[in-house]
């Protein structure tokens, strides 16, 4: 893999590959903009750079003055170990600039890359999501816990094996607490049969279950491409744990849609299916997700290799096809937490016109066009999408309680004779806290609860359902999914569920769209019942 040359100076050792300074075996501690700085410097040895020079080309596009400039250069002698009075590395021009006047020898050759210190890969842990063992490292100990969520297939020790991969992330470490997993059913996490792959119900428990054995009560969270309808799907509905919404390369929908269209067709995504089972163990789709990697024989063998780890040909084509079922527009506007979308303009796998879509329906959210080609964002201009993150984060502020969450309403419509309406409550109320719901109501003609995963709320329909036509109870149910007020129990969400339960038939579970977009993968499976007009109270 082509790397950027090493530079050496003194004691020290500097490869931009990485983002990192050594000082014999030791890795020295810089942060991102100290570490840009002291390459900038020393890659022109004994040339004045003007402080405007060093400023423009460390901080471009924001505006910061010299104290910050001043402030970096304190860190840089600090670690190593210069002195200003009386410079080994670092002079000051007074008034006009910086110049590096240590000597620096230039290494681009292979040898010279082989002999840094190899990065270790964090120790793996695994916490307890149901019956399932979920895969995951920590690194960093900054002020700010970020949730990193991969796309399509992961690897936690394969992230570390690419210099670019582990330079990004040793860089968000720099200023988070970085949290990494693998999802169930891909990389290091426990695998399970293609057909329980997870739903974006059981990855929400996973990531729970990752936030809790860290102890981590509130975090941002990072996702990366399909990464990102998981994210904002958490984030709508725990906002409480919720610091902040970045996404990178993401969409709301992955299929072509008649007011969507920028997702792959099905004849497309069909063919995209048969790539992965004719070359699975080989480079797929690294024309799209890497194109400026694409002739790079090293890069090439890392991307197969790490697929290939990730996950089986036969996860990987169950993982595509339900991703392709996933669509979150309708979840986008009840996110409530700050929100970074950023997107490169040429991202050849995923439409920039999908990044200003997901930014233009999420309240208040900020993007970001940035130029490239690349898919992933470890690759290409790298700095500047870890940048807009730091600064991101750096400017978070808290915020008051979220009244309004992401919730799944179960209405079930009953005609049952009074001396049933006990025991049918029973069964409601038994099942409901089974399914970790909620009871928001329950009378003798309607029982409602709710639910943070839609999946849940349509099972335990079912169950109450099939439970209540044993005792010959005559029941119907509807389930709907939006932002409601839980402790207000009523609005429009509570209305359309009821709505949905009085269109249901006898014995049935009438459900909206929007439930059929977040279940793919559940096994749930739904007749289409045509169009209906719901008025519901405003």
């Amino acid at each position: 893999m082509s790397t950027a040359p090493v530079l050496s100076f003194g004691d020290f050792r500097l490869d931009p590959s990485s983002g990192r300074v050594y000082c014999g075996d030791a890795t020295v501690p810089l942060t991102p903009k100290a570490f840009a700085l002291l390459q900038f410097l020393a890659a022109s040895p004994d040339r004045l750079i003007s402080k405007q020079e060093l400023l423009d080309a460390v901080w471009p596009n924001v505006f910061v003055g010299d104290a910050v400039l001043k402030s970096t250069i304190r860190e840089l002698r600090k670690v190593l170990g210069d002195d200003a009075g009386t410079p080994k590395y670092i002079e000051t021009a007074h008034r006009r600039g910086y110049r590096f006047i240590a000597p620096v020898t230039v290494d681009d050759s292979p040898a010279a890359a082989a002999a840094l210190p190899q990065i270790v890969a964090p120790r793996v842990h695994y916490a307890r999501s149901g019956h399932v063992n979920i895969a995951y490292q920590v690194v960093g100990e900054g002020p700010i816990d970020l949730v990193f969520v991969m796309g399509w297939v992961s690897h936690l020790e394969y992230f570390w094996n690419e210099p670019h991969f582990a330079r990004m992330l040793s860089r968000l470490a720099s200023f988070s607490r970085l949290i990494l997993f693998d999802k169930r059913g891909t990389g290091l996490s426990d695998a399970v049969p293609v057909s329980q792959l997870p739903t974006l119900e059981q990855r929400l428990d996973d990531v729970r279950a990752v936030m809790d054995a860290v102890g981590s009560t509130r975090a941002a969270l990072l996702g990366i491409s399909e990464g990102g309808p998981l994210c904002s799907l958490f984030a709508a509905t725990y906002p409480e744990k919720t610091e902040a919404l970045i996404m990178i390369g993401s969409y709301a929908r992955r299929m072509r849609d008649d007011d969507y269209p920028w997702g792959p067709t099905r004849p497309e995504r069909d063919a995209f299916l048969q790539s992965i089972l004719d070359q699975w163990g080989g480079p797929v789709g690294i024309e799209e997700r890497a194109p400026s990697m694409v002739h790079d024989p090293s890069f090439r063998a890392w991307w197969a290799s790490y697929l290939r780890m990730g996950a089986s040909p036969g996860a990987a084509v169950a993982l595509t096809k339900m991703n392709a079922e996933i669509d979150v527009r309708d979840v986008l506007p009840s996110i409530r937490v700050p929100t970074l979308v950023l997107h490169r303009e040429g991202d050849q796998c995923l439409k920039v016109e999908e990044g200003r879509y997901l930014a233009s329906r999420i309240p208040g959210a900020k993007y970001v066009e940035l130029p490239g080609n690349d898919h992933l964002p470890f690759l290409g201009d790298q700095d500047a999408i870890v940048r807009e993150i730091e600064a991101f984060l750096a400017h978070t502020h808290d915020r008051a309680p979220a009244e309004l969450v992401l919730s799944s309403i179960l209405t079930i419509r009953s005609g049952a004779r009074p001396g049933d309406v006990d025991h049918l409550r029973q069964v409601f109320e038994r099942e409901v806290g089974w399914a970790r719901g909620r009871v928001i109501a329950s009378g003798a003609d309607r029982l409602v609860a709710a639910f943070d995963g839609p999946g849940r709320a349509v099972r335990c329909a079912r169950t109450v359902v099939t439970i209540a036509a044993r005792s010959r109870i005559p029941v119907k149910a509807g389930v709907h999914v939006g932002e409601c007020d839980l402790t207000a129990g009523t609005g429009p969400i509570f209305a359309t569920s009821a709505s949905l339960a009085e269109e249901a038939g006898a014995g049935e579970v009438a459900v909206s769209r929007t439930v059929v977009d977040l279940v793919p993968g559940s096994g749930l499976e739904f007749d289409a019942r045509g169009s209906y007009r719901i008025l519901t109270a405003r």
